[in-house]
Order: structure tokens, then C-alpha cells, then sequence
């Protein structure tokens, strides 16, 4: 869902995924997803964050997962918090708890940020305080624009999965269903309030179903063809 929201929003704010510095701020299992997809797709500058400030190599302490992670992020060996880290960053992804980053730090960051702040309830980030300081703002909340749910991406990824009788979940699948995600809003609907399709948009479903079954068949882990799949 995160790499679906930071495609389209990339091409609101005309950047390019090479060229972007993001921090993750969270490092428990959705940050580390979320910068293992954002690596695969070809984001090369990623900071990820924990607690105690941002991962890099030969940090102490770090268990293996997020000693592998820091070998493979943080390519300048950036050091401090959160909000250090932050200065003249393009997107911050927020997956952590509320307050995590501060106001003044989004304010640092990149012309035409883009801030993903996912908490829940409560955002990395009051939206009210930095809305206007951003290009972009999402939250995992429905009651703001650009809800960031994972209910968008499950149901399609398991039935494309299921109708080709795929042998696991792989990265090419994942990358498949993110853009089919993005690709539901057209050039023409895309705006920097409509990032991400809703969850109620039928169309979702389909289109991700698809495109992992394909995604499936191409890397061969089907045991199915994806076109009888589709048609069945």
C-alpha cells in the first residue's frame, strides 16, 4: 500500500523514486516491509529510524533483521534522531506512534514533501499542524484525504495467488499488485488529495487479482496459468 501511495504521489510532485531520500520512522515489521518494497522498486536512499535514531551499519545492538537492513539503507551513514535525519528529505514514511517526528522537522525537509504519517490513531504528525507546509499528506486514517489501508492490497493479492495456485508470495508479486494499486486513478483523477484509490472502489480487486497472477506466471511460482485463471 505504501509503494502504491508513493508511486502516484511521485508523480503529483514530479520526482523520481532513484532520485528521493526517504525515512522510515518505525522499525518493527511494517517499517521493515515497507523499506524492503520501497528498495525493490528502486528507492536508493532510505534512512530507517527506530527509537534510538536512525539504523546504519555497524550501529550497536541492532538484531540481524535490522543489521541486514541498515547494511543495505542509509548508504552515507547518517546518524541522530528522527527529526535530524529529516532535513531535506522528499518523504517521510511514518509507521511508528504519534509525536515520533515534530513539526519544525517536516518543515525541514524537501520542497514538495511528502508525508505518509500512519499511526493510528493518532498520526507521527498533527495533519492540522503541517498540512499546509506539504505537497502531499497521508494518513492511515478514512476521516483525511489519502487513506493508507492494507485492506486495499489483501483481498486482490490472495485471489490472484489462489487462481493460479501460486507457491508463495514473492517479490515480484508484491511489486505487481502495488502498481495495479496506483494504476486505478487515471492521469486525470490524480491530485495531491487523491493518491490512493478508496477501499470501497470495486475496481481495486480486479485489477490487483490480475496483475499478481500475472506477476505469478512470470516468475514461476504459478502452477495455473494466469489467463485461465482469469477466465475461470
Amino acid at each position: 500500500m505504501v509503494l502504491a501511495a508513493l508511486m502516484n504521489a511521485l508523480r503529483v510532485v514530479e520526482k523520481r523514486a532513484a532520485e528521493v531520500k526517504v525515512v522510515v520512522v518505525g522499525a518493527g515489521a511494517a517499517g521493515v516491509a515497507c523499506t524492503e518494497i520501497m528498495l525493490a522498486h528502486g528507492v536508493r536512499d532510505i534512512i530507517v529510524c527506530d527509537l534510538e535514531g536512525a539504523l546504519y551499519a555497524g550501529r550497536p545492538g541492532l538484531d540481524p533483521v535490522r543489521m541486514a537492513l541498515a547494511a543495505r539503507t542509509n548508504l552515507t551513514g547518517e546518524r541522530g534522531m528522527a527529526d535530524d535525519v529529516l532535513a531535506g528529505a522528499d518523504v517521510l514514511v511514518g509507521v511508528s506512534g504519534p509525536g515520533a517526528v515534530s513539526e519544525t522537522a517536516v518543515r525541514r525537509m524537501a520542497a514538495r514533501p511528502v508525508v505518509f504519517a500512519m499511526a493510528n490513531p493518532e498520526p507521527e504528525v498533527r495533519v492540522e499542524a503541517v498540512g499546509h507546509d506539504v505537497a502531499i499528506m497521508a494518513t492511515g486514517r478514512s476521516d483525511y484525504p489519502n487513506q493508507i489501508n492494507n485492506v486495499l492490497a489483501f483481498p486482490g493479492v490472495f485471489r490472484g495467488a489462489l487462481d493460479v495456485r501460486a507457491r508463495t508470495i514473492n517479490e515480484q508479486m508484491k511489486l505487481a499488485a502495488a502498481s495495479a494499486i496506483a494504476g486505478v486513478i487515471s492521469d486525470q483523477e490524480l491530485h495531491a488529495e487523491y493518491i490512493i484509490p478508496s477501499v470501497f472502489n470495486r475496481e481495486v480487486v480486479k485489477a490487483v487479482a490480475l496483475a499478481v497472477a500475472r506477476a505469478a506466471e512470470a516468475s514461476d511460482v504459478a502452477r495455473r496459468p494466469a489467463a485461465t485463471a482469469v477466465e475461470g
